[in-house]
Parts: structure tokens; C-alpha cells; sequence
């Protein structure tokens, strides 16, 4: 009976976190509880020794230790000002009149300013909550279907997950050990082709049931010509300034992700103050907003390191290991488990929770069958972003929900949802099916041609002396 104990291990740690999770104990110190639970009991039945354990200070070190990390709070706080600064009304104010006059006109303005949005704040709260506040009223006063204004507010808002500076995309980097740049430069295809797909959606129902997404009336385009120009191009070239000073920084080298983070904070409260709406108060509420997620962040990844250390000494890494690259069917057969599992987990858990528990246990199974990391952590975030969406627990939806008028229904949020989810998870499909949406945009990695190399040591002089990488050497 003990031996059978200890060689399973690994799989009653793994059913111990779920039960505790499924309970609805915070996952933070569900993974604590459990991983120093199983320690215990691996350090009296001999599996692994007591100094094993001592690794757990090393552990914990390295997450205080971690210069990354640090930009989450950095981007958190610019989100959270960008959120209350009054650019988010400015922007679809501006947006909306200059699509107002065609079907789906608002539809298109709120898909584009939670583009916008998504690349300045990295946030799905901010997003969604700015665009709910401001554009649902509107869209409701102007006869917009209400599942269908309901869904594309939320659904804007989740693209958020996929855009940079995401925080999303700094925790997978993070996790799978991947560059934050490379992350970046790879989810640029993706969000493209999302926000692309939002669009024809829209398209196409202004062709299918015009009268579900119906035209701004003449007498609401009050503005048009050189006044409307001024008034987007106030409200656009702020925010391309600040994309330029986060993202742009970090694709050209000239930054790290936390040296632009840090810019990104400051730029949020210098384009606050040219709002003139930068007060001790939103202030305050930025930096509480930021305390908040980032200690949800540090403790999740603190369990998560205690339950990981613990996990790998009992041998349940490899057990998942072994499980999953024992998949039928190779690659395609780990994908589908993968994309399909994680759909489903999320249910249940936050990205947070998936990113520190699930996406450890999947990554060197992954790297075994030779799969791209930076497209597999981008394919998992797209799957992600549906998590955000999707009844009952979708996170989008309630922040929605607790902004909406009265007169919207929760049944009209749930079921305006579903086209949204649907386009989210055909994005995962071409992602598999087009890797080079993402692996286009990665850097490529140098290769040298031995003919060119010899025909130019060939054209260096007969006698005399080259240079290379600093030392003379004579030329044979």
C-alpha cells in the first residue's frame, strides 16, 4: 500500500489542488497548502529529503529577485489611469461620429477604440468598463440590438488579452522562460486577424439584419470635415504617442519591458494631466487598483512555486510529461487536448491560476514534441481570452453587468456573448492552421553561408594580416 502511495504521488497532489479549487478555497493558498502538505508527507515516506525543501528559499527569491515581474505593476497603474482619464470618451466620442454614418457605425468604433484601448492599458477591467459606461447608453438610445451591443463591448474588451504590453503576455513570458519582446512581436499577427474577424462579424450582420445595427441619424453626426479630423486626431495621436513610448521602445531595443512600463506609467499621468483630470484622487485609486492585483499576482505565484518545487520532487512532472507526449496523434493530438482542456478549465479558473498552475506542467511537454513556445503560449492566450467571455464565469460579462443600465437583462449579456466566443475560437483555429501569423513577425534567427563566407576570405590579400572580432592574425 505505501509503495503504491509513493509512486502516485504526483497524481494525488494534482487531485488534491483541484479539489481544493473546486471548493472555492483561493488558489493561492490552495497551491501552498497542498504543495507543503505533500512535502511533508514525501519527507516522512522517504521520496524526497528534508534539504530538498531548503530549495523552496531559492524559489521564493527568485520571485522578488525578478526584474519582469516588476512591470506589472507598472502597466497595471497605466491601465488603471488611462481607465478614469477621460481618453476612453474622447476616443469613441470621436470614432463614433466618424463612423456613425454607416450600419454597424458604433459597432466598428467600439472594435477599434478596444484596440487602442488594449495597447495602451493592458487590461480587460479598464477596457471593458470604460467602453460599457460610454458607449452602451448610446448604443441602446440609437437602437442597437442589446445582445449584440452587449457582445461587442465585452468582446473589444478581450482583445485586451491578446494586444500588447498584455499582462497576460508578460506572465507567459515569464513562466514558459520566453523573451517579453518576442511574445510581444508574435501576438501583433494574431491581434491584426482578431480584430479583422470582429469587423466582418460586424460586417456582415449590417448586411444580414440591418436593423440590429442601424446607422447613426443625421441629426447625431454633429460633427464633420476639419473639426472632426482635430477631434481624432486629439484623441489618437496621445495614445499613438504612448503606444511608440511602451511598445515601440521594446521592439527596437531601446528598453526592457519594466524600463517601459515605468515610461508608460508616467506617460498615463502626463496625458491625465493634459485631460486635465489628473487629481490626488484618481491617483489613489490607481494605486490601490495596483496594490490589489499585484499582490493577487505575487501570492498566486508564490503558492505556485511551492506546489511546483514539491510536485517535480515527487515525480509528477514527468508523470504529466509522459501523459501528455503519450498522446495519440503526436503534435496535432497534444494541441487539441491542450486548446480543449484549457477551454474548459477556464471555466473555473482566472488566467492568473492557469498561467502559474496549468501552463508549467504543459510547457516541457511542449518543448519534448518540439512545438514553438512563443506560438503555443500565444495560442494558449488567444484560447484564454474566451475565459474572459464565456458563461457563467466569464469576468468580462460581470464587469459589464455591474455597469449596465438597469433595463439590460443578464439573460441579453450571456447569450450576446456567444457569436464573440465563437470568432475567438475560430482565431485559435487559424493560429494552428497558419503558424505564421505568428512566427512571421519573430526575429529570424542568423544563419551564415559558408560560400559567402569563403569567397569573401578569398578576396581578403594574399600577404598581410585580418582582423577578427579584435585579434590580428596572419592570413595562411
Amino acid at each position: 500500500m505505501m509503495d503504491v502511495i509513493r509512486a502516485n504521488l504526483g497524481p494525488m497532489m494534482f487531485a488534491g489542488l483541484v479539489l481544493f479549487l473546486l471548493i472555492g478555497y483561493p488558489a493561492a493558498f490552495s497551491l501552498a497548502a497542498v504543495g507543503l502538505f505533500f512535502g511533508f508527507v514525501a519527507i516522512e515516506m522517504g521520496v524526497i529529503s528534508h534539504t530538498y525543501m531548503g530549495n523552496l528559499t531559492f524559489q521564493l527569491y527568485s520571485i522578488i529577485s525578478n526584474d519582469l515581474l516588476l512591470s506589472i505593476p507598472f502597466f497595471t497603474f497605466m491601465g488603471a489611469v488611462l481607465e478614469r482619464c477621460g481618453l476612453a470618451e474622447d476616443l469613441l466620442d470621436s470614432i463614433g461620429q466618424l463612423f456613425g454614418g454607416v450600419r454597424g457605425g458604433l459597432s466598428y468604433a467600439v472594435i477599434f477604440v478596444g484596440a487602442i484601448l488594449g495597447a495602451i492599458t493592458g487590461t480587460v477591467a479598464a477596457s471593458v468598463i470604460a467602453m460599457g459606461v460610454i458607449s452602451l447608453p448610446v448604443m441602446m438610445r440609437y437602437g442597437y440590438n442589446m445582445r449584440h451591443a452587449t457582445g461587442v463591448i465585452a468582446a473589444s474588451g478581450t482583445i485586451t488579452q491578446l494586444i500588447p504590453p498584455s499582462l497576460v503576455l508578460i506572465v507567459l513570458a515569464d513562466v514558459m522562460g520566453k523573451s517579453v519582446g518576442d511574445m510581444y512581436a508574435g501576438a501583433i499577427g494574431p491581434s491584426i486577424v482578431q480584430v479583422a474577424l470582429f469587423c466582418i462579424w460586424v460586417m456582415i450582420l449590417s448586411i444580414l439584419k440591418p436593423e440590429q445595427v442601424p446607422a447613426l441619424p443625421p441629426e447625431a453626426r454633429v460633427l464633420s470635415g476639419w473639426p472632426l479630423a482635430l477631434k481624432c486626431i486629439r484623441g489618437i495621436v496621445p495614445s499613438g504617442a504612448l503606444i511608440f513610448l511602451v511598445l515601440g521602445t521594446i521592439f527596437l531595443g531601446l528598453a526592457t519591458p519594466t524600463e517601459a512600463g515605468a515610461m508608460g506609467a508616467v506617460g498615463s499621468l502626463l496625458l491625465a494631466a493634459m485631460y486635465r483630470t489628473l487629481t490626488w484622487k484618481l491617483t489613489y485609486q490607481a494605486m490601490s487598483s495596483t496594490m490589489r492585483i499585484t499582490a493577487m499576482v505575487t501570492f498566486i505565484l508564490i503558492g505556485a512555486r511551492v506546489f511546483s518545487l514539491v510536485f517535480q520532487g515527487v515525480g509528477g512532472g514527468l508523470w504529466i510529461e509522459h501523459m501528455l507526449t503519450g498522446l495519440p496523434g503526436g503534435q496535432v493530438g497534444f494541441l487539441t487536448f491542450t486548446m480543449v482542456f484549457i477551454f474548459f478549465i477556464a471555466f473555473f479558473l482566472d488566467f492568473f491560476e492557469i498561467a502559474f498552475i496549468i501552463i508549467p506542467l504543459l510547457a516541457p511537454a511542449a518543448t519534448k514534441l518540439d512545438i514553438n513556445l512563443i506560438w503555443f503560449g500565444l495560442l494558449i492566450c488567444a484560447n484564454i481570452q474566451t475565459a474572459f467571455m464565456h458563461p457563467p464565469f466569464g469576468f468580462a460579462l460581470f464587469y459589464l453587468r455591474g455597469i449596465a443600465p438597469p433595463q439590460v437583462k443578464s439573460r441579453d449579456i450571456y447569450l450576446g456573448s456567444i457569436p464573440w466566443i465563437v470568432l475567438q475560437l475560430i482565431l485559435v483555429g487559424l493560429m494552428i492552421v497558419f503558424p505564421e501569423m505568428v512566427t512571421y513577425w519573430l526575429e529570424k534567427p542568423v544563419t551564415l553561408d559558408p560560400a559567402a563566407l569563403q569567397k569573401q576570405f578569398d578576396a581578403l590579400p594574399s600577404v598581410g594580416t585580418f582582423e577578427l572580432e579584435g585579434l590580428t592574425l596572419p592570413k595562411p
